[in-house]
């Protein structure tokens, strides 16, 4: 079994709490799968656990998790939730090596964040690997840790993070981005894509599988993943006929998709919704049903083993080409070559499936 990895969550006055408790609960719930009895497992959990170790009740646990603050001190989160902190940043900077370091995001303005940073690029000396969630990359970058390396954060601190710090190349649309030992994401709730990947390169697929199952979440959202979905980019139309269009479009992607059709649902004369539909979503119908068709295209490259010519047809084009050619014009590369980066394995297909 591999040695206990050791996880220091960097915490400080204004953070986020569920950019802490998102992750830590990813290694927390298979720290509790390994020391359960195996006869007390569900039998899909046995497998995956056995792997980690879980052949004894007194097994080491995967992960020993660790939060520090500024002298050790207890800190506010945003919202006012005050938590106890064991440890501080100075004593894990003169302590041993670690596996992962992570700091997570909040209010990385106030002076309760800039007290972490002049901390961090000892604590990056002694980590395997170095993580942020959130706006917690502003603060890694403010030390001058994401240097020379590609990284993301929550889209609304993108541009800023690129503004204030050129040598980061940023990469605005990605949940999560690896570059050698260094690890960030997006905000909240990608978070804990990031922990379930941490635990894949940890532990395998099957393991990191596991625990998404257990949390009802997406077996794992590769870190390619767009932050937003075809909708989301969009307005909401102001229009109640047309904004029912738009929510009635993701779930019918094999119909008739043309303006015509769109028009005569929403009960308009096509010019007029048309021009309707641009002035209040920012973009054409033609562009909207194309974007959805394909995200509708990159979630099945990700999670189904469909040929090319199977995910084409399910989201409403007849041929493979087209889909080739649409997606190679808003994506600048294949179905194929994206599937080879972001298809998930076996057990996570079965696991996306449940």
């Amino acid at each position: 079994m591999p040695a206990t990895r050791t996880v220091v969550f960097v915490v400080f006055q204004g953070m986020q709490i569920s950019e802490l408790a998102g992750p830590l609960d990813v290694f927390a719930l298979l720290n509790d799968i390994v020391e359960t009895p195996p006869e007390r497992l569900p039998p899909d959990l046995r497998a995956p656990a056995s792997a980690v170790g879980a052949d004894a009740v007194d097994s080491a646990p995967p992960y020993r998790l660790l939060t520090a603050s500024p002298g050790g001190l207890p800190i506010e989160a945003d919202g006012g939730l005050t938590l106890s902190v064991a440890h501080s940043l100075d004593d894990i900077a003169a302590g041993d090596d670690f596996d992962t370091l992570i700091v997570v995001g909040g209010d990385v303005s106030g002076p309760g964040a800039a007290a972490v940073v002049p901390a961090l690029p000892a604590l990056a000396r002694k980590a395997r690997r170095v993580t942020s969630v959130c706006a917690g990359a502003l603060l890694l970058a403010a030390a001058g840790l994401l240097d020379g390396y590609r990284a993301t954060t929550h889209w609304g601190s993108t541009a800023l993070l690129a503004q204030r710090y050129p040598r980061v190349t940023v990469e605005p649309d990605r949940i999560y981005v690896r570059d050698r030992n260094r690890w960030t994401s997006a905000g909240m709730s990608a978070g804990v894509d990031l922990a379930l990947a941490l635990v894949e390169d940890d532990h395998g697929r099957e393991t990191a599988a596991m625990i998404a199952r257990v949390y009802v979440v997406f077996t794992r959202r590769p870190g390619g993943q767009a932050q937003f979905s075809a909708q989301l980019r969009s307005q909401p139309a102001r229009t109640p006929a047309i904004r029912a269009v738009q929510q009635w479009l993701p779930d019918h992607l094999g119909a008739e998709l043309t303006v015509s059709e769109l028009a005569a649902r929403a009960g308009m004369s096509e010019r007029h919704f048309a021009r309707a539909f641009r002035a209040e979503t920012g973009c054409t119908p033609a562009a909207f049903v194309e974007a959805l068709r394909v995200e509708a295209a990159r979630r099945l490259l990700e999670s189904t083993e469909l040929t090319i010519g199977a995910i084409a047809r399910q989201v409403g084009y007849r041929h493979g080409e087209t889909l080739h050619r649409v997606f190679t014009r808003r994506l600048a590369t294949t179905p194929e070559r994206y599937r080879q980066h972001f298809a998930m394995g076996p057990a996570q297909v079965a696991g996306a499936g449940e």
